[in-house]
């Protein structure tokens, strides 16, 4: 599972003209999954998005999480996290999970981190999707469980 996790003062999805989530201040997660990639790996995951302190103290620090600043998540399915470009010029998309298998994973993640009360927005798994942002900071963050 590779997550990229953006800090964002706002970001929005939208599939054909119609806005399917929208975020004011909180993270943007673009999501992908691996073949070898299983249920047991989600909980960890969504623990250690919610926790971690990527937003700025009164010290300019960063020490706060989502949970602390209030502020909300926006999550989007993207298999090409998982594309191998080492050879050639096309993208091999091989290492990604087959759809089954990832919306599956998908799907049990946004349960997850709804259990946590954080206001959460998504994409539609495997949809044509234009994401706007606007990346605070900027930070970013890729990680791999």
């Amino acid at each position: 599972m590779r997550v990229l996790v953006q800090r964002v003062s706002s970001a929005r999805v939208e599939i054909e003209g119609r806005i399917v989530g929208s975020i004011g201040p909180g993270l943007l997660l673009f999501v992908g999954f691996g073949r070898e990639d299983a249920p047991g790996i989600l909980p960890a995951a969504a623990r250690k998005i919610l926790e971690m302190r990527v937003f700025s103290d009164d010290a300019g620090k960063l020490n706060l999480s989502v949970k602390d600043i209030r502020g909300s998540l926006l999550v989007v399915s993207q298999f090409t996290l998982y594309a191998n470009c080492d050879r050639g010029r096309r993208p091999d998309f091989t290492p990604a999970a087959p759809p089954d298998l990832a919306e599956s994973l998908y799907d049990e993640f946004l349960h997850l981190l709804r259990e946590s009360d954080i206001p959460l927005q998504s994409g539609i798994f495997a949809a044509d999707m234009q994401v706007t942002l606007v990346n605070d900071g900027p930070v970013t963050f890729l990680l791999e469980f």
